[in-house]
């Protein structure tokens, strides 16, 4: 059950759960042999037992950070002074900190009656998959490669496998690359192997080759982005290339959005941040604000995974939810289903750096039944959806998942294209 309970404050998700419904009945091909096998992502990238850091007020740990030596060539702040980003912050989290509170309270306890949040067997011992991801790098190579010129390329879409179960004909890197088939396949690409969910498409690219996303003639009801957002501990870490906020004002929102697309963006918690995509990058596209939700992160014991008040890291995420207008009449005026604000997605997150829940059950009530979704920034594929992102495949890897026989038979004529 992947909507463990929906009420009036939001949803508490079973986020791996989201993650199977797309892998029960996959096909595999070795040789000329067609093996069916069921998928379920590892379950032990969900095993998050404790709370990270002790409870402190936010006034204690401000008054501990004071006390850390400063580099000699900046100033040091005055007793109990907060950096102008600092003062937005908390702010902001005194504004929302009681509808959190109290409606993840609410979610946990209505979870717990139905026996989701028992705890889970004791993971530290089963180690993570650490498969490393190299696709950002073979998109900058692809660029370095002489290809077929955008204009004069006609077909802008390709089918995942060929008639004769290959797949070495692919062109991940200009083209469009769709899964028809109702069943996820699990197939060879660049040397290794990744599972690909039924009903999708997908670009592997980066912001200098979004040419064939734009010429695959779709226009789309939903757009939901995760931007590589800057960030200090990202860059020390070197897990992924951040993108300067200004640089997302180039992403063509407004030729993919059809008229009232929702729109759906993920942001730090970071004030500058969350202020941008409000005042400057919504505007810019001709999106109009219309609510903002809250993803809240707890252990598999129901508590907060970092204290509520820490002032380091909080245990929630902000989306920003927008409609874009495309003529002089404005969200609230349009056709389209009210977006109610300050909505919790309450899950277990994954141990894996920037692996965020699907958001495809929790937008189904604003938006069309045959509503055509886009991921933007993408780390792996959702059934039914259009994604892209120069990491695009990242969690498709079959390393992440458990395999087993499938229960059905999937029958064998013409499986992977219609």
């Amino acid at each position: 059950m992947s909507v463990v309970v929906e009420g009036k404050d939001g949803w508490f998700l079973d986020a791996c759960a989201l993650i199977d419904r797309g892998y029960e009945r996959c096909l595999t091909r070795n040789a000329n042999l067609q093996s069916n096998l069921k998928g379920c992502f590892k379950r032990q990238c969900f095993h998050v037992l404790k709370c990270h850091g002790a409870v402190k007020t936010c006034s204690d740990a401000v008054q501990e950070r004071i006390k850390i030596e400063r580099p000699p060539k900046k100033r040091k702040r005055k007793h109990g002074e907060l950096n102008q980003g600092e003062i937005d912050s908390h702010a902001f989290h005194e504004k929302v900190r009681c509808a959190i509170l109290e409606g993840t309270k609410s979610l946990v306890e209505s979870a717990r009656l139905l026996g989701y949040l028992e705890g889970g067997p004791d993971a530290t011992e089963d180690l993570l998959p650490g498969q490393e991801c190299n696709l950002a790098s073979l998109c900058d190579m692809a660029k370095e490669l002489a290809g077929v010129d955008d204009e004069d390329q006609q077909d802008h879409a390709q089918l995942l496998v060929a008639e004769d179960g290959c797949t070495s004909h692919l062109d991940l890197f200009s083209r469009v690359t769709e899964n028809t088939s109702n069943w996820a396949a699990v197939v060879p690409l660049m040397g290794e192997e990744y599972v690909i969910p039924p009903r999708t498409a997908f670009l592997l690219s980066d912001f200098s080759r979004m040419q064939p996303l734009l010429r695959y003639g779709r226009k789309f009801d939903v757009i939901v982005m995760d931007p590589p957002w800057e960030n200090k501990s990202v860059k020390r870490s070197r897990r992924y290339r951040c993108l300067p906020s200004s640089q997302l004002k180039r992403l063509p929102v407004p030729c993919l959005a059809s008229p009232n697309c929702l729109v759906v963006t993920w942001v730090t918690n970071r004030a500058r941040h969350l202020r941008f995509v409000r005042d400057e990058l919504y505007p810019h596209w001709g999106v109009e604000v219309v609510a903002e939700w809250f993803w809240v992160k707890v252990t598999t014991q129901g508590q907060f995974v970092f204290p509520l008040d820490s002032p380091h890291k909080k245990p929630y995420e902000v989306l920003v939810l927008g409609r874009y207008c495309r003529s002089q009449t404005s969200a609230s005026e349009s056709f389209s289903p009210p977006v109610q604000d300050q909505r919790l997605i309450v899950s277990v997150p994954s141990a894996l750096h920037s692996h965020k829940p699907s958001l495809s059950e929790v937008l189904k009530p604003y938006i069309a039944t045959e509503a055509m979704c886009l991921e933007l920034f993408a780390r792996s594929l959702q059934p039914g959806w259009i994604s892209w992102g120069n990491e695009v495949l990242r969690f498709q890897h079959t390393s992440y998942f458990t395999w087993t026989p499938a229960d059905e038979p999937i029958q064998s004529t013409n499986l992977l294209h219609h």
